[in-house]
């Protein structure tokens, strides 16, 4: 295993309340926008945490990975979607993409097995 994806999604859960502590009015915006990005309409929330995952790994954010891979799970993604999802991120984020599609399928993996 490369990574705890469960350990970082409550490892950086942690530190973020320190960033909603500290920056309250900025971080009910971010809240907002987060939910009404997420909210279903014309795309189910799964396909837009999918689209968050492919997202996360095309510009390299390892805890964007924990927790949209987390929320993936959640909204009961399958492991293909993932596989499709972290193509297109490799599609648009090239070789680096590559080595985070691999954390992504490591974190929905982790998250999967302990729903099952």
């Amino acid at each position: 295993m490369l990574n705890d994806w469960g350990a970082m999604a409550r490892d950086y859960s942690v530190q973020l309340r320190d960033v909603r502590g500290g920056l309250p009015d900025v971080m009910k915006g971010f809240s907002a926008t987060a939910q009404a990005a997420l909210k279903a309409n014309a795309l189910d929330t799964k396909t837009k945490e999918l689209l968050a995952l492919g997202i996360a790994v095309a510009i390299r954010c390892d805890p964007c990975i924990a927790f949209h891979a987390e929320a993936a799970v959640k909204q009961g993604a399958t492991r293909e979607e993932i596989f499709e999802t972290v193509g297109l991120a490799i599609y648009m984020g090239a070789g680096p993409s590559v080595m985070y599609a691999a954390k992504a399928l490591e974190a929905f993996d982790q998250f999967a097995s302990k729903t099952a």
